[in-house]
């Protein structure tokens, strides 16, 4: 049989990072120390309420499908976690439970990606969201990105860029791989202009719950980003148990669909997926649980500790932050002043250091060669030992 794939595949690139995990796995069956600073996942286990809610379901034999949105009572507990974190009123009736964020967001642009649509993505940004796009025959446009709008898109930029073939905007708040926030008035300002061209606005919020007060401020005195939610109704707001809930292989998400299309997102859901797995939604359920927040909320103050620690010693080492890092768990570098090709270095530095971090090839093509992304996914003991091998390594 001939080999044929779809054209679309084409322009699906590899997960790059993936590949250097592959090696830095390699290297460790080899017996080599490896510090993966590569890979945006939790080291911490998932909560263990969350785990004995999951053990008890299986036990009581719910295993069935659920609805193709997911649990209602999950859809509630939801709805009342939006009203208690952010005092945003949301019916339970508008949020759908995937698989994963990835999940919520193919069946947004199954539901919105017309073929040779085009949509606004910030450059640099998560690789798989204009993948994600190309699979349903959009076409990812690239903004260009940088330290004068803290790595976000601007209602200028948005104006420039926008043409009769955009369909609409998709932004990340916080941002990977820069950790940027956007704050309520500039959401509302970016879907302001998605209004006034009849666009759709589509926000990434999987990083929420992971956002850090300056060093200055007390830990524990931390405030959430604030949700897109709270800026219209017709804002498309995807979110995941993955990151600050630590369910990465759960694959469990959710998202938050303008009325209008519940019932279209809830026909592709039927058909696409019939429903999130059973097992991880009754997990969820003790996501909300105090006992749990209280979890989360330590892990948060670690995670702040660790960017502490870790944001000003590669600035003494000679990389550049050129991007505020306010969220998630990583740390979006400047090597040029160390290196000319960020992709080559950050194999140099697997190979001889056993430090595993993530080139900026990965994230578009917007100066990808000066760039170079730091997980602080590992404690504070690990950080140290890879400055300490960082360090060697350029004064050799």
């Amino acid at each position: 049989m001939t080999y044929r794939p779809a054209a679309r595949l084409a322009e699906i690139e590899p997960f790059h990072v993936v590949e250097l995990l592959t090696r830095a796995r390699q290297l460790e069956a080899e017996g080599r120390d490896i510090i993966h600073m590569e890979v945006g996942e939790p080291d911490f286990p998932t909560p263990e309420p969350i785990a004995r809610a999951a053990i008890a379901a299986i036990n009581a034999g719910k295993t069935l499908y659920t609805q193709a949105l997911g649990l209602p009572e999950l859809r509630e507990a939801i709805a009342g976690f939006y009203r208690q974190r952010y005092g945003v009123n949301l019916p339970a009736t508008r949020i759908a439970i995937t698989n994963g964020a990835s999940g919520a967001l193919n069946l947004a642009f199954a539901c919105l990606a017309d073929p040779g649509s085009e949509w606004l993505l910030a450059d640099p940004g998560y690789p798989c969201n204009r993948h994600i796009l190309r699979t349903y025959e959009g076409r990812p446009i690239s903004i260009p990105v940088g330290p004068d709008s803290n790595f976000q898109p601007t209602p200028e930029s948005l104006r420039h860029y926008w043409n009769a073939r955009t369909a609409g905007l998709l932004v990340a708040s916080p941002a990977n791989p820069t950790g940027t926030l956007l704050t309520l008035d500039e959401i509302r300002a970016l879907a302001a202009v998605c209004r006034e061209k009849e666009g759709h606005f589509l926000v990434d919020e999987i990083y929420h719950g992971l956002t850090y007060a300056p060093k200055e401020v007390p830990l524990g005195d931390e405030e959430d980003a604030p949700t897109a939610c709270a800026a219209g109704d017709d804002i498309w707001v995807i979110n995941s148990f993955s990151k600050y809930f630590q369910m990465t292989g759960w694959r469990l998400g959710w998202m938050v669909i303008p009325e209008a299309y519940r019932r279209d997102v809830e026909k592709l859901a039927q058909n696409l997926v019939l429903c999130p797995s059973t097992p991880a939604q009754y997990a969820a359920l003790a996501a909300f649980e105090p006992e749990t927040i209280a979890i989360l909320e330590d892990r948060r103050a670690e995670f702040r500790k660790r960017r502490d620690f870790l944001a000003p010693a590669l600035e003494h080492i000679g990389f550049r932050l050129t991007a505020r890092p306010e969220g998630a768990f990583y740390l979006y570098c400047d090597c040029s002043a160390l290196a000319d090709d960020s992709f080559m270095l950050a194999r140099d530095l697997l190979e001889k250091t056993g430090v595993a971090a993530t080139p900026g090839l990965d994230f578009g093509s917007n100066q990808p060669e000066k760039h170079i992304r730091f997980a602080y996914t590992t404690g504070v003991d690990r950080l140290a030992e890879a400055v300490a091998r960082l360090d060697a390594y350029f004064r050799r």
